[in-house]
């Protein structure tokens, strides 16, 4: 079992709103650059998402929840149908989004439990949360050539430190898709 976090992030290292639905001042980002950076398999996940599991917190959850469910391309189905878990304390309908369902008990109990790969995908309050216990073994990052200066940072100031290894190295339409795994501790 692996946890592995994809992300759209800018050279600035800034991971919050690229979509820009929450509103932010410097919202929408990544989306500016077009649909085919965006779009489809682009963290390239393939079976790791007919195998895995995909991780959520509430809001990217109910983001998602609004989207995926009416898209019927080969990526949206694999979407679709990867089982989904939701991290909240809050949220007791997942019907929206078929295959979800909320974490019972606490997310790190439950990462440590699961067997099957974990996908985080956005969900920053999650990704943080299992970092400070040292749980991703993969970072698949999305690095858009923007620089915005403010925003929520995937990897905190202040953090401890973290020794990755690159995996791999891909353009992919304006941004660049770069794989990081755990070093040898």
């Amino acid at each position: 079992m692996s946890v592995i976090v994809i992300e759209f992030i800018t050279l600035d290292g800034i991971a919050s709103d690229p979509d820009g639905s929450a509103g932010t001042p410097t919202g929408g980002w990544a989306f500016r650059h077009g649909p085919e950076t965006v779009a489809g398999d682009k963290f390239r996940l393939g079976s790791t998402m007919d195998d895995g599991v995909m991780m959520l917190g509430r809001r990217t959850w109910q983001l998602f929840s609004r989207l995926w469910p009416g898209r019927d391309d080969p990526f949206s189905a694999r979407m679709n149908a990867v089982p989904k878990l939701v991290v909240s304390h809050t949220l007791t309908d997942t019907s929206a989004w078929a295959n979800s369902t909320v974490i019972d008990g606490d997310l790190v109990d439950a990462v440590k439990r699961e067997r099957r790969d974990v996908i985080i995908t956005g969900s920053l309050s999650v990704v943080h949360a299992l970092m400070a216990e040292d749980l991703i073994d993969e970072y698949r990052l999305l690095t858009f050539p923007t620089i915005l200066g403010t925003g929520e940072r995937l990897f905190p100031v202040g953090g401890s430190p973290v020794y990755l290894n690159r995996v791999s190295v891909e353009p992919v339409g304006a941004a660049v898709l770069t794989r990081y795994g755990r070093a040898a501790r």
